[in-house]
């Protein structure tokens, strides 16, 4: 049985476990090792249970327990090459770290884990696929500005989908944000709109996905309930939620959540 335990979701930090208690894999490593630590040890998961992280992208949200972490915990640290040289070059890693080739597969304690590539303005921005032991395919895919053909291909035929649903555009548009970060924000290399999330969500419930995760959540910009709300409109009343697919929000901040699959 596959878990994945979202641990932090939002633009103040983002992580999440896939695994088990005794071993698994963390994508991104936001916020500080200390309410890392603590995040995991709330869902009964040791430190020395994370076998390697793999980091999407460089934005502090993803990054800012890493050096701590690492250092504490001897953790291999996975990402594409040029993120891996920029995390190398400033410091937030060892130069034992491993930059894998976007699309290479990595096998870590029989995960196999692949990146494909994001949309978005950073150095290089991926996400990634996940093979479990038991064969259940999942992808954690956040920080995109939209949905490429790449990234529709990898999503497609997941069991579990961990999506980006940042905004709500009428609350970006009218929100106290600067010109300039609404703009950033919407653009084709910023986050994924509510509209957009939902649009892409209805297709992989229609090819066969099962678990939707919404994450990456605005806190200035979008609420659980609205980005559910959308979510629900676009699937209409041909498609039954807990009957066709079941729906979670990421939370900010982990009060045990678990997604077994």
């Amino acid at each position: 049985m596959a878990r994945v335990y979202p641990l932090f979701s939002s633009s103040s930090g983002n992580s999440c476990f896939i695994g088990s208690p005794s071993g698994g894999i963390l994508i991104d490593a936001g916020l500080n090792c200390k309410r890392l630590t603590a995040a995991l040890a709330q869902n009964e998961i040791s430190a020395d249970a994370v076998k390697a992280i793999f980091i999407t992208h460089d934005h502090s949200d993803h990054i800012s327990s890493l050096k701590v972490f690492t250092k504490a915990h001897k953790v291999p640290v996975y990402a594409a090459p040029k993120t891996m040289d920029w995390l190398i070059k400033n410091g937030h890693i060892s130069s034992t770290g491993e930059g894998c080739e976007v699309g290479q597969e990595c096998i870590i304690d029989d995960y196999s884990v692949t990146s494909f590539h994001t949309p978005h303005d950073a150095v290089e921005s991926v996400g990634y696929k996940i093979i479990t032991p038991d064969g259940k395919k999942m992808c954690v895919c956040t920080d995109l500005g939209h949905i490429t053909e790449d990234v529709h291909s990898c999503l497609n035929g997941s069991d579990l989908v961990l999506l980006e649903s940042n905004y709500d555009e009428r609350m970006l548009r009218t929100g106290s944000y600067p010109y300039y970060l609404k703009q950033r924000i919407a653009s084709a290399n910023g986050h994924l709109s509510n509209i957009n999330s939902a649009k892409e969500v209805r297709q992989l419930i229609e090819s066969g996905t099962t678990r939707i995760i919404l994450g990456h959540l605005s806190r200035e910009n979008n609420t659980p309930q609205i980005a559910e709300n959308t979510l629900m409109r676009e699937l209409g009343a041909d498609v039954s939620r807990n009957k066709d697919y079941l729906l979670y929000i990421a939370p900010i901040e982990t009060s045990g959540m678990v997604v077994t699959f």
